[in-house]
């Protein structure tokens, strides 16, 4: 080599060196035979000062827990695949802080005989991630109280209002407005009214049940989401809200300053199947309320016919509180096979009461009106009393049972079912207990608590309704589930609905990744079942596998030609 053509060199390294130190990337080469990696570029910045990982098996180590998975599934499908390595995710710094870093690279072949190599660069971006951070939290919530803002307070009732219309449940919105927080505003200032409406929203926090959803929607107006409550529970849940805010003076920057607040509340589907009329009529019962003297609550009014369907609530709840004294609680059994083989898995106990004429009424027809009247806890109490005695007269099946999301925080539940099960693993080892996906997002902690609590039990979990809601990849990591129940609407006729399929195939792929067995609800005919079985469903459940008998599932048997068809899918 000539000196000119190494100068030339020289400068080209020089000119490649500082160009890394100004963006900030770090180049490296990765030794997949021995593990080794050499680093090139401002280490300090990317490692936060920390000594640089020598192995891939150090860097491994460094990546936090929850992003490890992710890494991982990217590095191996461009191992086996080809496909693109492209990836974000946190490195541990020595104080235990978060580093996020973007990683991208490829394997680079070196020739015969020589292990291949990958060749990438890392980026540091925590300052993008803070960033987004920000922009996600200014675009969801509001940036004073910090509860959800006002959109984001619509998609939680939309959200809730669509479950309300599938289960047949109730709940309430309720708005809430500061009384005279102008007059504060002037005569103390703008930190003093800021002051009051913070105190306002840790004062409405602290009476709302885990379950219920508070979102700031105006200037001096919250709203509050109450989940599974009729109207007299909704009513009595403002009532203590309105009471919260009154009770003590508030401190501000211009001195204790006492407040009050107004009402108004309207409950849904029963009064309104639509989420803007529900906020216009939650808002009409609020400027009655004030009008008629504040520091109150006011009830959107129903009209007779409404009167007349709570009548007919009261007297359901009466035949239902007899029915649970007198044993005329019991479960129809609907099976659930294998997708592979058609072999039967297990069992859905779905409520029934039987009348005193010796008929029989689905969940459907009253179910609406023990929430309403507030009975919802004490049935599923007797749901899960029901459930382990039958798995206690009978060895063989296992059964799955429905809960509400209320329940989820009910200790007294929890309680009843540690005892119940005390000692029987072989009984607990044939629960499921059901859990719907918008349940479980109103509280996620609440809920992981609840999922933690009976899987140490040996009961086993499963997500209801999957892919109706939010979740999100993190929220099914964050819940340790064992079975997730694609929603029946995506499954309806995905033997042609392209859209359909493609989603069903994600979230079965979501599962899998989580190593959760994926369960589809709602299968209606053969072509349907033979779908689910190719995309790699787990578990079939509906009617063309069976529907829901009286029969207790001992002497239940799965049609044949349903499992026929189940094991001619496999095969085909």
């Amino acid at each position: 080599m000539t000196a000119d053509a190494t100068g030339k060199n020289n400068s080209d390294f020089d000119r490649l060196t500082a160009a890394l130190a100004a963006s900030g990337d770090v180049v490296y080469a990765w030794d997949l035979a021995d593990d080794s990696i050499v680093w090139h570029g401002s280490l300090g910045r990317l490692f936060a000062g920390d000594t640089p990982p020598a192995t891939g098996a150090d860097l491994a180590a460094r990546i936090y827990p929850e992003d490890q998975p992710q890494r991982s599934r990217r590095l191996d499908d461009h191992l086996a695949r080809g496909v693109a390595y492209d990836c974000e995710f946190r490195l541990a710094g020595r104080d235990g802080t978060a580093h996020w870093v973007h990683d991208r690279g490829s394997v680079v072949p070196r020739g015969p005989g020589a292990s291949p190599c990958v060749m990438g660069t890392m980026r540091p971006i925590s300052s993008r991630k803070e960033t987004e951070a920000r922009l996600y939290y200014l675009a969801n919530y509001d940036d004073l109280t910090g509860h959800f803002n006002k959109a984001r307070l619509s998609e939680a009732l939309n959200a809730e209002l669509r479950r309300a219309l599938r289960e047949g449940s109730a709940g309430a919105f309720a708005v809430l407005g500061v009384d005279q927080l102008a007059m504060i505003n002037s005569a103390y200032g703008y930190e003093a009214g800021d002051a009051v409406l913070v105190a306002v929203a840790q004062r409405l926090s602290a009476r709302v049940r885990g379950s219920d959803v508070i979102g700031r929607i105006g200037g001096d107006r919250f709203g509050i989401l109450l989940t599974d409550c009729g109207r007299c529970a909704a009513h009595r849940a403002a009532e203590r809200a309105v009471e919260a805010v009154h009770g003590e003076a508030i401190d501000t920057p211009g001195g204790p300053v006492r407040i009050t607040v107004t009402a108004g509340v309207v409950t849904f589907p029963a009064q309104s199947c639509a989420s803007a009329e529900i906020l216009a009529k939650a808002e009409s019962a609020l400027r009655e309320a004030k009008q008629q003297g504040r520091n109150q609550t006011g009830v959107y009014e129903m009209t007779e016919a409404q009167r007349a369907a709570y009548r007919e609530a009261l007297s359901i709840g009466a035949d239902i509180e007899a029915a649970m004294q007198n044993d005329r609680l019991c479960f129809a059994y609907q099976p659930i096979v294998d997708a592979r083989t058609g072999a039967p898995h297990s069992y859905e106990c779905l409520l029934r009461l039987r009348r005193t004429d010796g008929s029989v009424a689905t969940a459907g027809s009253f179910i609406p009106a023990i929430e309403e009247l507030g009975l919802m806890r004490a049935v599923e109490r007797q749901v899960m009393d029901l459930a382990v005695a039958d798995l206690e007269r009978r060895p063989g099946p296992t059964l799955a049972i429905n809960i509400s999301g209320p329940t989820t925080s009910d200790p007294a539940w929890l309680r009843r079912l540690g005892e119940s099960l005390q000692r029987r693993p072989d009984v607990a080892g044939r629960l499921v207990v059901e859990i719907t996906e918008t349940a479980a997002l109103h509280d996620i902690a609440e809920t992981l608590r609840f999922v933690k609590a009976i899987r140490n039990m040996g009961v086993r979990v499963a997500l209801d309704d999957f892919g109706a809601g939010f979740t999100t990849f993190q929220h099914l990591k964050t819940l340790p589930v064992d079975i997730v129940k694609i929603d029946g609407s995506f499954v309806r006729n995905i033997d042609h609905d392209q859209q359909n399929r493609l989603f069903v195939r994600n979230l079965i792929d979501l599962a899998h990744s989580l190593e959760v067995l994926a369960l589809a609800e709602c299968v209606e005919t053969g072509a349907e079942a033979a779908a689910l079985s190719a995309e790699g469903a787990d578990l079939l459940q509906g009617y063309h596998i069976g529907r829901p008998a009286l029969t207790p599932p001992d002497a239940a048997s799965i049609p044949d030609s349903a499992a026929a068809d189940a094991g001619a899918h496999d095969r085909a």
